[in-house]
């Protein structure tokens, strides 16, 4: 270990992280994360020979956002106010020593990942792959300057099999350009995958601090898809063979942990190539998801995790009721 004072302690592994204990109050850590993430710094701060807070910094191969060279603040947890400002104090001196001029958390590295707070909780539980935070944790960075920087919410759907009017026309524009969607195939699994992944790079790639991800990494996360999602959730949309759009749906896996029938699907990602033929085609499968999740016995849907602009928030406010808002935090360097 190395350490800029005796409190401060670098981890350079996880065998290191793991040696240490954290203080009544902080969660715990999944200390194979560091390898699997690769951050440029992970530090704790340490008293009377416990964890009181914890961060992880990326610098090298960030997202891009000009002017600025973003550094990241990820892997993020604190058990007092006090700790968290030395700790932020410290992250944000490394990250300009560095050469950035902002700082951006809490994102585990990339958007891909675990990123965001939530700030406003809403009266729902938790549902499947949805940040956890204590209100304390948004608060620490807001003390400490930062400003916000993205704002998201998760809306719910009560009503699976709403329509709108205009899907039929859409719908009949789609077939005349030789447009159909079917759900992912079982037998040509990965090979969909690989083409979800082109698709999403070409999608995503203007959205706030996207990063591109490689095709093998990307098969590898997704590949649990295969045990734990209906096939029915995962839907393709092509055009003479060509992969246009895609919509993925889960289960809310929290509602079995919670000893619940597992009655909610959650609408993850809904992703169109930006050309104007196909205008409609994202609520088209937003509406598929959510007929097919009826057809399969689930009662509600939530939309996840959606950008406070763009087209998904117009989508999704034509069927769902927001309950819970999330904000991704940003700071200037230097100034």
């Amino acid at each position: 270990m190395n350490s800029v004072t005796e409190r401060f302690v670098q981890i350079r592994s996880a065998h290191q992280c793991l040696a240490l204990v954290p203080t009544e109050g902080l969660p715990p850590f999944n200390a194979q994360l560091l390898q699997r993430h690769r951050p440029d710094a992970h530090w704790a701060v340490v008293d009377a020979g416990h964890v009181t807070a914890r961060c992880s910094l990326w610098w090298q191969s960030t997202p891009h956002w000009p002017p600025h060279r973003v550094g990241l603040i990820g892997h993020y947890a604190a058990s007092s106010d006090d700790t968290a400002s030395d700790l932020l104090e410290l992250a944000c001196q490394q990250l300009a020593e560095n050469d950035c001029t902002l700082a951006v958390g809490p994102m585990d590295g990339n958007t891909w990942r675990d990123y965001r707070f939530v700030t406003e909780s809403g009266n729902e539980p938790g549902f499947f792959l949805e940040p956890h935070n204590p209100p304390e944790w948004p608060a620490q960075f807001h003390r400490h300057g930062f400003r916000e920087f993205a704002l998201y919410f998760s809306a719910v759907a009560d009503d699976l099999t709403r329509t709108s009017p205009r899907m039929d026309r859409v719908r009949m524009r789609m077939t005349k350009q030789g447009v159909r969607i079917r759900s992912v195939s079982e037998d040509h699994f990965d090979e969909d995958l690989r083409q979800i992944h082109a698709v999403a790079q070409t999608v995503f790639r203007d959205h706030v601090l996207y990063q591109a991800m490689g095709e093998a990494e990307f098969v590898q996360q997704y590949e649990t898809l295969r045990s734990n999602v209906p096939f029915d959730l995962v839907l393709l949309a092509e055009q003479n063979g060509r992969m246009v759009g895609f919509g993925f749906a889960t289960p809310d896996m929290l509602q079995a942990e919670r000893g619940e029938t597992v009655d909610t699907v959650l609408i993850k990602t809904l992703g169109v190539l930006p050309d104007r033929e196909f205008a409609g085609l994202g609520q088209l499968l937003l509406e598929q998801l959510q007929q097919r999740a009826a057809t399969l016995g689930f009662r509600r849907a939530i939309h996840a995790l959606v950008r406070e602009t763009g087209n998904l928030q117009k989508i999704s406010q034509r069927y769902a009721v927001p309950f819970r808002r999330y904000t991704l935090f940003a700071k200037e360097l230097g100034s």
